[in-house]
């Protein structure tokens, strides 16, 4: 889907993130790096943005003002709705029960990542070094 909607139309735009493949999916579960001084990501790394996955921690950076700020633990990913949920973020139902508030990716800042998968360590190692 990124590379095959070359179109500028949105309703074009929104049709390929809807229909878009799995493999895709996950490319558009994307989240900023931190870029502040005491936690340069960005320049750690040599990348501005990365798919999010369990374990990473993030913060809210737009939404409501009860979240926004807030940083959290990445709990689940939902790739049908190219959303994520956060631990402690939750929403109360009609029945009183409470379930996971989905926040879009675009919103939130990746702060610390979860390293524990060995691709992904690969993948930020050689991005690290920059393309030769």
């Amino acid at each position: 889907m990124p590379a095959a909607v070359s179109s500028k139309q949105p309703r074009k735009q929104r049709r390929g993130r809807y229909n878009a493949k799995p493999h895709n999916r996950r490319k558009l579960i994307s989240s900023h790096l931190c870029g502040d001084s005491g936690n340069d990501l960005i320049k750690q790394y040599n990348c501005r943005a990365i798919p999010v996955i369990k374990g990473d921690i993030v913060r809210v950076v737009r939404g409501d003002k009860d979240i926004v700020g807030k940083e959290a633990l990445v709990t689940e990913i939902f790739t049908r709705n190219l959303t994520i949920g956060l631990e402690g973020i939750n929403v109360k139902k009609a029945d009183g029960s409470e379930i996971t508030r989905k926040i879009a990716p675009s919103n939130v800042i990746i702060t610390k990542l979860n390293l524990s998968d060995p691709k992904r360590k690969e993948k930020l190692d050689r991005l690290k070094e920059g393309y030769k």
